[in-house]
């Protein structure tokens, strides 16, 4: 296996929990028995010293991708996906306008993850890469997200709630639970946007942080997941969720070649079975500085309002 594939499926925060899944598999489990609905990241980070910091740019090159119109996907589920026919299919989103009530939902599964310190953010740590100062935590990043939304025309409520602590492995239950309180006071919300960051980090301890220079500004690179029913849960209409994030991945790198890492399929729902519309994002990793994920995030906001505001009724 390329080393490159190695360091993605042992030690991406998210992407873990899929290397033990495939394990339990090959042992002959099924996967219902072997993937929680709601996987949760690992919480073992060691800490991160700008030495052991190295950036790359991820594309969809090498095994393990589909790649077809312009879209990447890296597949970690048993499903054979074929993107030209989830494309055909579509995604049946659509809001009402923005002033019957709020669009999106912006939270946080994992409120408190943050990005590399330096002597321009030396914020206090509640834990590695992670603060429940949201100043500098993910909610900061997600301020920004929604103001982009906000000033382009969308109706949006900002959660930000800290559901991973003081508690972190009940975070994705908790979160429903606030989804679901957000859903029933306002039935407009269609999208449910989870903003995470991701964390790449080699057998050797390197830290990988995806970054690319746009308009000589480094910026974060920024990747769609989305869930399945790969792991026993309910979860029909996937496939829209995943025609949705393949717009706005063509929409992020039409108009900013290289913006969006390839888009990444699940076996968990990641509470994305709640809305048609709910994806999780993920801005940067832990390796990034903070300013480079509000330069990504600004450019992911323009982008995936750009195909949200097409799906407004008239």
């Amino acid at each position: 296996m390329p080393f490159w594939q190695r360091l993605l499926l042992g030690d991406s925060a998210l992407l873990a929990q899929w290397a033990a899944e495939s394990a339990g598999q090959a042992q002959g489990e099924k996967p219902e028995e072997t993937a929680p609905e709601e996987a949760e990241e690992e919480q073992n980070l060691q800490a991160v010293t700008p030495d052991k910091i190295q950036e790359k740019t991820i594309s969809g090159s090498g095994s393990g991708y589909v790649n077809a119109q312009g879209i990447s996907l890296f597949n970690r589920t048993e499903k054979t996906v074929d993107l030209e026919a989830v494309a055909k299919g579509g995604s049946s989103l659509s809001f009402q306008k923005a002033e019957a009530g709020p669009q999106v939902l912006i939270m946080h599964t994992h409120g408190t993850e943050s990005y590399a310190r330096d002597g321009t953010e030396p914020y206090t740590e509640t834990g590695v890469a992670r603060t429940t100062d949201t100043s500098y935590n993910i909610i900061r990043v997600g301020d920004e997200i929604a103001r982009i939304f906000e000033e382009m025309g969308l109706n949006v409520i900002h959660d930000r709630e800290l559901y991973d602590y003081p508690s972190y492995n009940d975070a994705y239950d908790k979160a429903r639970a606030g989804i679901e309180a957000h859903l029933a006071q306002y039935p407009t919300i269609q999208m449910v946007l989870d903003v995470h960051r991701d964390a790449l980090v080699g057998t050797d301890g390197t830290v990988y942080k995806p970054v690319l220079q746009i308009d000589g500004v480094k910026t974060a690179q920024v990747m769609l997941l989305v869930g399945t029913d790969d792991a026993g849960a309910s979860f029909p209409d996937w496939g829209e969720h995943l025609a949705l994030a393949m717009q706005i991945q063509q929409q992020m790198n039409s108009l900013w070649p290289g913006l969006a890492r390839p888009i990444t399929l699940r076996t968990a729902r990641f509470n994305q079975q709640l809305t048609k519309g709910s994806l999780l994002v993920e801005v940067g990793g832990h390796g990034n500085s903070l300013e480079e994920a509000l330069a990504g995030a600004r450019l992911f906001a323009r982008s995936a309002a750009k195909v949200l505001l097409e799906r407004v009724a008239q």
